[in-house]
């Protein structure tokens, strides 16, 4: 899949590259226009050349299809994990993990906020938690425990043997003051909710 992916880059870099220097020779006007029309006629008047060139097309478009379907089947196989039970193979998504996981780091007050992702590979499962934290933890004490919560509830729910790799980002770090401020703009902003019945 490396390589693929690697022949890919290759391919798609060297097309842009071909076609960003044509435009920027157009536009400088490096190539004259009789030296372009000659060109043209050539190609338009040579069997071989028209051969070719229709040959080449057909195979660009080719491979870019090809490339296409195998990059969509490469994210589809990502955004689940699966595992064989004696009845079947089950899959979950990526998706419903991290929503447990955010469930599961709602009753650590040291948090304010955490977004997880969750990626699926051959190597294991890999999960990067952007935090916000309050200013008066001890940070390192509550990665630790972030980290320690979120292997074990995902084994558990889980219960596979694949190594899990718990990554997690601090990006802000807050005041409980200004946390409580925000909620209450957040209350003073919503609408009145209506209560009690209409009658028609």
């Amino acid at each position: 899949m490396r390589f693929i992916g690697g022949l890919t880059l290759f391919f798609y870099t060297l097309v842009f590259l071909l076609v960003g220097g044509l435009f920027i020779v157009m536009s400088l006007e490096v190539v004259p226009i009789d030296a372009i029309k000659a060109a043209l006629d050539t190609i338009y008047t040579t069997p071989n050349s028209r051969f070719i060139l229709g040959i080449t097309g057909v195979l660009l478009i080719f491979i870019s299809m090809l490339v296409a379907q195998i990059t969509m089947g490469k994210i589809q196989r990502e955004k689940t994990i699966a595992f064989e039970n004696p009845d079947g193979q089950v899959t979950i998504s990526l998706t419903a993990i991290e929503d447990f996981i955010k469930r599961a780091i709602k009753q650590l007050p040291e948090v304010k906020e955490l977004r997880p992702n969750v990626r699926a590979n051959k190597k294991g499962i890999v999960i990067i938690n952007k935090v916000i934290l309050f200013s008066d933890v001890n940070i390192p004490e509550t990665t630790e425990k972030i980290q320690n919560i979120v292997k074990a509830r995902v084994q558990d729910m889980l219960g596979v043997e694949e190594p899990i790799t718990i990554k997690v980002h601090v990006v802000k770090i807050v005041h409980k003051d200004d946390a409580a401020k925000n909620l209450k703009r957040e209350d003073k902003l919503q609408p009145p909710q209506f209560r009690g019945s209409i009658e028609y």
